[in-house]
């Protein structure tokens, strides 16, 4: 019999890949907790938690038992028309821990629309109350997903393109700094025409694409504070940041400066089900109440709210809140600190970082982000029995909250491996 990998060169396309240079896919056949096993038994530590999603671990049996309930009254419904319980248990649950000036939610089904969501909702809020705003503001090195918005106010050519004579008009501004938020000001202030600005995307704290870059929270304060006083709505993507990783529920919590609009993925619905979610205020929302229907967001997907993601979402967030996993993302914290401390002068380290659970080291090497010596690290780290990510020279950890000590000193082992071959 064909292994999985044989199998799925016949007909699969997958993503972020080049077939011709990488035609075979490693065949996974289940997980548990922070581990990945592959059809010939093999297990490896899932260190990014599968982009970012099983954060309280695959297969969770406290989230399967509750989604495997809602399984035996309702699987899905239409959304139009029709509400149900995990929905609303689900907003009722998610106010209670979003910023504070969130009022209403809108779901989708992954991060790319989430994100588009939030530039529409920007765009046609100011339409709706008869603005001409059609620019969005965004920072250099972004990302937001893969959909025609978007990609309009990512930064990273790498993926864009091929698509970009066909994008929304962006300005863009760097990330903010000690040293150049002066500047940064001086551009929104003087160069950038911000009445033209309908809303200002950006990843708080965290710019998960561009290699995990993160940026001064007082300097993305002043921004904030700028634009917002000019009318421009404050989008956060929080589709990577959200639900933990960040030391705190979201990143946008570090911030006195809430965002208007937030959007959501990923770990929302704990890595077992796709679905999005689009917050924003009441002001944003009411300049789509109106007696005139052409004034609603007409924005849908057939699986919006399905209520087994809510349900799986619902128990996920039972768990963030939960004294367990708050004291493990604390220990989780301070093992990266530890391990920070006795990496960062290495001579083969040229920078490392860390936020939250999320951390990151550069490697003092020249690589290509998706170039062959990249390639060998990505296999080194494998056949450690590690599954590890590095973006170009950047190696970074997002590791599930139930992954233990050992787990994670397997991790730091095999990093630490790492900088004596390269």
């Amino acid at each position: 019999m064909k292994s999985l990998s044989e199998r799925d060169q016949k007909h699969l396309w997958h993503p972020l890949t080049q077939h011709k240079l990488h035609s075979k896919m490693l065949g996974i056949v289940k997980a548990k907790g922070a581990v990945l096993f592959d059809e010939a038994g093999k297990e490896y530590i899932d260190g990014i938690s599968s982009w970012y999603t099983c954060m309280y671990g695959h297969c969770n049996d406290f989230i399967i038992e509750r989604v495997y309930a809602q399984m035996q009254k309702l699987d899905q419904v239409v959304f139009s028309g029709f509400t149900h319980e995990p929905a609303v248990a689900l907003s009722e649950a998610l106010i209670q821990i979003l910023p504070g000036n969130q009022e209403k939610l809108f779901f989708s089904d992954n991060g790319s629309t989430a994100t588009e969501i939030g530039i529409k909702m920007a765009l046609q809020y100011h339409h709706n109350r008869g603005k001409k705003r059609s620019v969005l503001l965004a920072f250099e090195d972004g990302f937001h997903g893969d959909t025609f918005g978007a990609m309009s106010v990512s930064g990273l050519s790498v993926y864009n393109g091929p698509f970009e004579d066909y994008f929304i008009d962006v300005k863009r501004i760097p990330v903010p700094t000690k040293e150049n938020i002066d500047s940064i000001i001086d551009q929104l202030i003087n160069d950038i025409d911000l009445d033209t600005i309908a809303g200002f995307i950006y990843e708080p704290l965290i710019q998960g694409a561009a290699a995990m870059k993160m940026h001064d929270a007082v300097g993305l304060e002043k921004i904030l504070a700028l634009v917002k006083s000019k009318g421009v709505l404050a989008i956060a993507d929080e589709v990577m940041t959200g639900f933990g990783k960040t030391g705190k529920h979201f990143a946008s919590d570090y911030l006195e400066v809430k965002p208007d609009i937030i959007c959501m993925s990923k770990a929302l619905t704990a890595g077992l089900v796709p679905m999005a979610i689009t917050s924003c205020t009441q002001e944003v929302y009411d300049a789509f109440y109106s007696d005139d229907i052409a004034k609603g967001l007409f924005h849908g997907h057939t699986y919006t709210a399905n209520p087994l993601a809510c349900t799986a979402a619902l128990a996920g967030l039972e768990l963030l809140v939960s004294d367990e996993i708050q004291e493990n993302i604390a220990r989780i914290m301070e093992w990266h600190q530890d391990f920070d401390a006795e990496i960062k002068n290495h001579p083969k380290v040229s920078a490392t970082r860390q936020t939250g659970i999320i951390y990151a080291l550069d490697l003092d090497v020249q690589m290509e982000r998706y170039g062959n010596l990249r390639d060998r690290l990505f296999q080194h780290f494998m056949d450690s029995g590690v599954f590890l990510r590095p973006l170009g020279n950047t190696v970074y950890i997002s590791a599930p909250y139930v992954t233990t000590k050992a787990q994670m000193d397997k991790i730091y082992t095999s990093i630490k491996a790492a900088l004596e071959f390269l």
